[in-house]
């Protein structure tokens, strides 16, 4: 009882005690038993923690219902970014939207594409920087494409190349995309198809974070997007692909269905957004 008071609920024994009977008279049955061990729930005490502990909840949730009834909501839209492209994107985007609208509320994410992909079509994000992905019945605008490179170890003699051909990517070990990365997976594997390469697959990962440590301790290569290079370790450098450069596009994905006024909004000053990034 001392703790519980002292600790827990900043009051004194005393108080707290005379709490305690003036509850069970009220209720009419002993809650707490006190030994010399301390103290515990009787069986009626059980009984009445967990109907007072809804209670209590039911007191929590009124009073924030109260408190937003009395506070109009501010306007609100859910960004999602592939992950890393908010480092890229996050600051237009919220310079523009500040200036249009100074009190809206912005909430970001970052996760792999068809994970944001799913987030837009339950609708709980308004507008995402992600990849293309199909079967969700979303709708795309895109806002800038990419190379992609060749990833290796620091050390790896194909460093010596100003770029790397498919051809030199034969036998060496090849950290492929999984399922997460599908439109990722999907171009590279259409880049060696036309290329007439079969790589020798050691891994495949999601994580950028984890491709970048199998290249180091596997001396594995992959094909990645260029931007992924900013996550780069001392161990792992980048060389361009010779000859027809396969690239990537980023779109901003969204659902037809919104119609949030504040993606609408959004929607409408891209160009101005992709101008932003490109100054």
């Amino acid at each position: 009882m001392t703790e519980a008071a002292d600790k827990r609920l900043h009051t004194s024994k005393p108080s707290l005690s005379r709490q305690v009977r003036d509850l069970e008279e009220e209720v009419g049955v002993e809650l707490l038993r006190r030994s010399a061990r301390g103290v515990e729930l009787t069986e009626a005490g059980k009984a009445f923690i967990d109907h007072a502990r809804l209670a209590i909840a039911q007191v929590d949730a009124a009073t924030a219902s109260a408190r937003r009834a009395a506070t109009p909501a501010k306007p609100r839209l859910a960004l999602g970014f592939l992950t890393d492209q908010e480092t890229t994107w996050l600051t237009a985007a919220m310079h523009l939207l500040r200036e249009e609208l100074p009190n809206i509320e912005v909430t970001v994410s970052s996760d792999y594409s068809t994970e944001l992909a799913v987030a837009l079509s339950r609708g709980e994000l308004g507008a995402a920087f992600m990849r293309a992905e199909s079967g969700f019945g979303l709708d795309y605008r895109q806002v800038g494409e990419e190379p992609l490179v060749v990833l290796m170890p620091s050390d790896h003699p194909l460093t010596a190349r100003e770029a790397v051909h498919p051809d030199d990517l034969r036998h060496e070990p090849f950290i492929a995309m999984a399922d997460k990365a599908k439109v990722l997976r999907e171009r590279v594997d259409a880049y060696l198809a036309r290329a007439g390469v079969t790589v020798d697959v050691a891994q495949s990962v999601d994580n950028p974070t984890m491709v970048m440590s199998l290249i180091a301790s596997l001396r594995g290569v992959t094909i990645i997007p260029a931007y992924l290079q900013n996550l780069m370790p001392w161990s792992v450098v980048s060389r361009p692909l010779a000859g027809e450069v396969p690239m990537i596009e980023l779109v901003i994905g969204y659902s037809a269905a919104n119609a949030s006024p504040i993606l609408k909004l959004f929607l409408s000053r891209i160009d101005e957004l992709i101008a932003r990034i490109e100054r």
